[in-house]
């Protein structure tokens, strides 16, 4: 599992654009910049669509006002589904949406999570980083329900 000191692995997220959906690497995502990244297991699930979510994004400025450059939320679903999540909770101007479809990211970091058993296949444990220059400087992973170790007021301690 990817823990403090790692670099991230090569993947590729694909995010949705105004001329449809686009893949985007690690690189383009962290190269050169200081990035809080969150995981989700699933996009309009209810904690991460009522609690985690939105906790970045009501504090998005004050994130960015320690400086950091950009807030990222990936989860295994496909970009349309990210699209429409990004659309609906009004966050897709503060927070890049990625999307890790095939949970290759998840796979990469070992931070996948199976929920086969409950009909959702394979997802992304809930977690929050501090990724600067491709290099994570924080991590924090969700052990039990809620957003205790992974949303945004913990991330504002650690920044």
């Amino acid at each position: 599992m990817i823990k403090v000191g790692d670099a991230l692995p090569n993947a590729t997220f694909t995010v949705m654009t105004a001329d449809g959906p686009k893949p985007q690497t690690t690189d383009e995502v962290f190269k050169g910049k200081k990035v809080v990244l969150f995981g989700v297991p699933g996009a309009f699930t209810p904690t991460c669509h009522r609690n985690h979510l939105p906790s970045y994004k009501d504090k998005a400025a004050e994130i960015k006002a320690k400086g950091v450059d950009a807030i990222a939320v990936v989860s295994v679903n496909d970009a349309f589904v990210m699209g429409a999540w990004a659309d609906a909770s009004g966050a897709k101007d503060s927070i890049a949406f990625l999307a890790d479809g095939s949970a290759a990211f998840a796979k990469a970091t070992g931070l996948e999570l199976d929920l086969t058993a409950r009909g959702m296949g394979v997802r992304v444990k809930r977690f929050s980083m501090l990724v600067q220059d491709g290099v994570v400087k924080t991590l924090n992973i969700e052990e039990a329900a809620g957003i205790e170790q992974t949303g945004a007021d913990k991330m504002l301690s650690q920044l």
